[in-house]
C-alpha cells in the first residue's frame, strides 16, 4: 500500500444545499475549504442557524494549517465565527470575501484575533502540504475563486460555486484558460458545483438581465423597488447605472444591503454615479418617477424591509398604486410560501410585482448542465466527485460526468461524514464514517437544541400548553390555593371556561386519590389524566405542566 495519501472529509454541502465545508488532510497537515452554514427549516422552531459539526476538525486542530474560502456567501463563510473561537489559523480568500468575513467576526468580537490573508487572482499559496492556486470564477457575488490544488497525490480542481458567462459584463468571468492550463499535466480529481445540474443548457447572462431591467425601468411610471441578495454587487451596479441613465435617485433600506454597498464602494468594486445615491430620509424631496429603492427581503424574511412594506409596517416606505416591485432573485426552496405571501400583500395595496418565474430579471449564479459539462471537458479529471447539492443533484452530476468521458468507476457520489482517501498509486478507498451532524444554534446556545427539544417545541407550536397551579399544605396535603388552570396557545379561555372548569374537577379527583407527600406522583397523574381528557373532548394533546407547590402552614 502506498504511504502517500490524501483524505477528503466532507463536513457539509454533500447531500444538501448549503453548509459547504470540506477538509483536505494528508499525514502531516490539513486545510479546510469553506466553512458555511444553513438556514433553519420550518420545523427548526426558534433555531437561528445550522452549522457543521466541527468535532473532527477540533480533534485534529494541531494539523490544521489554514482555511481557504472560495467566496463570500453565507453557505460558504457563515460558520466561521463558531470555528475561529476554537482554532487559530490563517483564513485565505479574496479581498471582498474577507471584508464580509471581517464584518461577520465583528459581530462576535473576533475580528481582533483573526488572521485574514487576502489573495489575488492566479496567486499560488503554500499551505501545509498543499499549494493553492486561485482562479477567478463568475458567480452571483464578486471575487469568487475556483481552486487548483497541488497535493502529494496529484492535482485537484475544486470549482466552488460558478457559472460560465458566455458574454460577461464588467469582466466577471470564469477563467477557463487558467483552469485548462492548470489541468494540462493531468488532474487527479475534480469536485464541481452540482446545484443547477437539472437545468439544461446555459444560464442567463448578466448582460441579458441588464437588457431586461433596462426595458422595465424605461416603462415604469412610479417608484421602482428592487429586492435582491445583499451580496449581489454586480446586480446593484446594474441598478445604479440604469437609475442614473433614467435620471432617478437610489435609496437603500436594509442594514446588510447598506453595509455591503459601503464595503464594495470602499474597495472600488461598486461605481456609484455622482449624486445618484441618496438617504432614505430624503425621499419626500423627489417625485415617484425619480426614485429607485433597493430593499432587503427577497426571500420573504419577516423582519426585512420588503416584508414590512408589504404589511404596511415600514416607517418610511408605504406602497403606492404606481409602485413597481422587482424581485431580482430566485425563490429558494423552503421560502416559497413566505415570498408568495409578500407578493399577494403587495398586490392588495395596488402595486405591480415582477419576479423570476414571470420575467427574465434574475440569472442564477450556478452553472447549468451545459456549463458543468464544459468544466468537466476542460479539466478532464481521472476521478470526479460532485459537491454542493442534494443527493439527486449529486447522482445526476455523476451521470453527466460519465457522459463526458469519466470512467463510471471513477465518478463517486459521497455524502457528509464519508471520508475518501486517494493514494499516490491511484488506489481509492472509503474510510470509516466520522461525525458530520448538523449543529443547531439558538441564541448563544450551540448544539444544546436536539431532537427532544425540537419535538417539545413542535408540540407547543401545534397543540399549545395547559398550566395547572396547585398550592398544598405541606403537613396535611390539603389544597390551600387552586387548582387554577391557564391555557397558553391551547384554547380561548373565555369561550372554553366550562371545559377548564371540568378539568379542575379532574385535578381535584386525582388529588383525593394521592397520599400526602407524594408530589411527583400527583404531578404525573394530573398530567396523564388531563391529556386523556383533552384528547377525548377536543381531539387535542397539549403539553400539560402541573405546578404543585407545598408550603408550611404558619397557623
Amino acid at each position: 500500500m502506498a504511504s502517500t495519501s490524501l483524505t477528503l472529509y466532507p463536513l457539509g454541502g454533500l447531500g444538501e444545499i448549503g453548509m459547504n465545508c470540506m477538509a483536505y488532510k494528508t499525514e502531516k497537515s490539513m486545510v479546510l475549504v469553506d466553512c458555511g452554514l444553513m438556514f433553519p427549516e420550518d420545523y427548526h422552531f426558534g433555531v437561528d442557524v445550522v452549522i457543521p459539526c466541527f468535532d473532527f476538525i477540533l480533534k485534529n486542530k494541531e494539523m490544521l494549517h489554514g482555511i481557504v474560502l472560495t467566496h463570500g456567501h453565507e453557505d460558504h463563510i457563515g460558520a466561521l465565527p463558531w470555528l475561529l473561537q476554537n482554532v487559530d489559523v490563517p483564513v485565505y480568500g479574496s479581498q471582498f470575501t474577507l471584508g464580509l468575513v471581517e464584518n461577520k467576526l465583528k459581530e462576535h468580537d473576533l475580528d481582533r484575533w483573526a488572521d485574514l490573508r487576502p489573495v489575488r487572482p492566479n496567486d499560488r499559496v503554500l499551505i501545509g502540504d498543499f499549494k493553492f492556486n486561485f482562479f477567478p470564477v463568475c458567480h452571483s457575488i464578486i471575487e469568487g475563486y475556483g481552486l487548483g490544488i497541488e497535493t502529494p497525490v496529484g492535482r485537484i480542481v475544486h470549482t466552488g460555486d460558478f457559472k460560465i458567462d458566455r458574454n460577461p459584463l464588467g469582466g466577471h468571468a470564469t477563467d477557463l484558460t487558467a483552469f485548462r492550463k492548470f489541468s494540462e499535466p493531468g488532474v487527479h480529481l475534480l469536485l464541481s458545483d452540482s446545484t443547477n445540474v437539472e437545468s439544461e443548457g446555459f444560464a442567463l447572462t448578466e448582460r441579458e438581465i441588464k437588457v431586461s431591467l433596462r426595458e422595465i425601468f424605461s416603462k415604469a411610471k412610479g417608484r421602482i423597488l428592487v429586492s435582491l441578495f445583499s451580496s449581489h454587487i454586480q446586480r446593484m451596479q446594474e441598478v445604479f447605472d440604469l437609475a442614473d441613465a433614467q435620471g432617478r435617485k437610489v435609496a437603500v433600506s436594509g442594514r446588510s444591503l447598506y453595509r455591503n454597498i459601503e464595503l464594495a464602494r470602499d474597495m472600488g468594486h461598486l461605481k456609484i454615479p455622482k449624486g445618484t445615491f441618496i438617504d432614505l430620509e430624503g425621499l419626500d424631496q423627489y417625485g415617484d418617477s425619480e426614485l429607485v429603492l433597493l430593499i432587503t427581503g427577497s426571500q420573504g424574511e419577516p423582519l426585512a424591509a420588503l416584508s414590512r412594506i408589504a404589511m404596511g409596517q415600514h416607517r418610511q416606505i408605504q406602497v403606492r398604486p404606481d409602485d413597481l416591485f422587482i424581485l431580482s432573485s430566485r425563490f429558494i426552496p423552503g421560502n416559497v410560501k413566505a415570498i408568495t405571501k409578500v407578493i399577494n400583500n403587495l398586490y392588495r395595496f395596488g402595486a405591480e410585482v415582477l419576479y423570476e418565474k414571470m420575467h427574465g430579471i434574475h440569472a442564477s449564479g450556478h452553472a447549468h448542465a451545459g456549463e458543468l459539462a464544459l468544466m468537466i471537458e476542460t479539466v478532464r479529471p481521472k476521478y470526479f466527485i460532485p459537491v454542493h447539492g442534494e443527493y439527486r443533484h449529486l447522482v445526476k452530476h455523476q451521470r453527466l460526468a460519465i457522459d463526458c468521458g469519466v470512467d463510471e468507476r471513477s465518478a463517486l457520489v459521497v455524502e457528509n461524514g464519508q471520508p475518501v482517501t486517494f493514494y499516490e498509486d491511484g488506489y481509492v478507498e472509503y474510510g470509516p464514517l466520522f461525525p458530520a451532524d448538523k449543529i443547531l444554534v439558538d441564541g448563544k446556545g450551540v448544539g444544546d437544541v436536539g431532537q427532544s427539544v425540537l419535538k417539545e417545541r413542535q408540540l407547543l407550536a401545534g397543540e399549545g400548553m395547559v398550566i395547572v397551579l396547585l398550592v398544598l399544605d405541606e403537613a396535611s396535603g390539603e389544597i390551600t390555593i387552586g387548582p387554577d388552570i391557564l391555557s397558553k396557545g391551547f384554547v380561548f379561555e373565555e369561550e372554553y371556561r366550562h371545559l377548564l372548569d371540568d378539568a379542575k374537577c379532574i385535578v381535584l379527583d386525582v388529588h383525593e386519590n394521592i397520599a400526602p407527600g407524594e408530589t411527583q406522583k400527583l404531578k404525573e397523574r394530573i398530567r396523564s389524566a388531563l391529556r386523556r381528557f383533552f384528547r377525548k373532548v377536543l381531539g387535542r394533546d397539549p403539553v400539560v405542566v402541573p405546578l404543585v407547590i407545598s408550603i408550611e402552614n404558619s397557623e
